[in-house]
């Protein structure tokens, strides 16, 4: 398949989307244009793909999982900008540009990273509410996602990662911040396609083994470029990870075992999409397509 073509339309419709369920006024303290800052920033929208992927291969309509999609990418953009401040990575670029706390502010920039999390909850408690015969699935994937977003998520695996800093720590430990800091969304997007697309029992099993898979392996690509790219290729501050001693893939086992690791999470996470025949490819090429990001793998 061709993979830029898919990820083209379905980013669009994706952008289309999160334009519409972002405030529109521009208020003189500058909080929504952050807001959009952190969200129109040039992401690819990787994760609300993979939630309408799940749902296509799956044979559902899309639709109903926009607003859950939708609202898991305001997730990730307010983690973005937490992330960026300078009480936690302290970066001043993100995707080539400057971080919103550097052109914003930190004060809004916080706040606007509180108001995606609250819009992102917004989101999906109107589109559950009007879900009619679907609520039963759309109130699965609103608390999949707070789950994923919060302390035994996303939350927890930031606090793990930071504590982790300047530490030497062993395989299981790092895997542990990276199921949660990077993969617990990832999986969550996947479920709520999954959630959407009516899986039946073993259908779910496999597609969250496939996100477990994918959401490491994407983990561990992105140390492989912190590693190795520039930071014209990155848009961070390149080596920004060894300068701050961060729990990385690299610095543990380093680069071939490191692209070995992410080869073979790719292979296991491709097994799992057997059963689905065709309509799976996108989830395959869009696995695939982690591993090509650090390249000779």
């Amino acid at each position: 398949m061709n993979l830029q073509r898919y990820l083209q339309q379905r980013q669009h419709r994706i952008e289309r989307a999160l334009d519409r369920y972002l405030p529109t006024t521009r208020s003189p303290d500058g909080l929504e244009q952050a807001m959009r800052y952190g969200v129109f920033s040039g992401g690819k929208r990787l994760r609300p793909i993979l939630a309408l992927a799940t749902c296509e291969c799956l044979g559902s309509p899309t639709t109903p999982v926009i607003p859950f999609a939708c609202a898991i990418e305001f997730i990730h953009a307010y983690s973005l900008i937490h992330d960026d401040l300078p009480a936690m990575d302290d970066d001043v670029l993100r995707r080539g540009k400057p971080t919103a706390h550097v052109k914003f502010g930190e004060a809004t920039a916080i706040l606007a990273g509180d108001a995606l999390l609250t819009e992102a909850f917004h989101v999906m408690g109107d589109a559950a509410a009007r879900a009619d015969a679907l609520r039963p699935r759309a109130m699965q994937a609103l608390v999949e996602i707070a789950q994923a977003a919060g302390i035994h998520g996303m939350v927890g695996g930031q606090a793990a990662d930071m504590a982790a800093e300047g530490m030497t720590i062993d395989l299981p430990r790092l895997e542990f911040i990276h199921v949660r800091k990077t993969g617990a969304l990832i999986r969550a997007a996947v479920r709520t396609g999954a959630l959407f697309g009516n899986a039946r029992p073993d259908q779910l099993r496999r597609l969250t083994r496939y996100a477990d898979r994918f959401g490491l392996a994407f983990q561990v690509a992105d140390d492989i470029i912190d590693a190795e790219a520039t930071t014209d290729v990155t848009g961070k501050t390149a080596g920004r990870d060894r300068e701050r001693r961060k729990a990385a893939y690299p610095a543990l086992l380093g680069l071939a075992a490191s692209k070995d690791r992410a080869r073979d999470l790719v292979a296991a996470a491709l097994r799992e999409l057997q059963p689905f025949g065709p309509a799976a490819e996108p989830l395959r090429a869009l696995a695939r397509h982690v591993v090509g990001r650090c390249g000779d793998t």
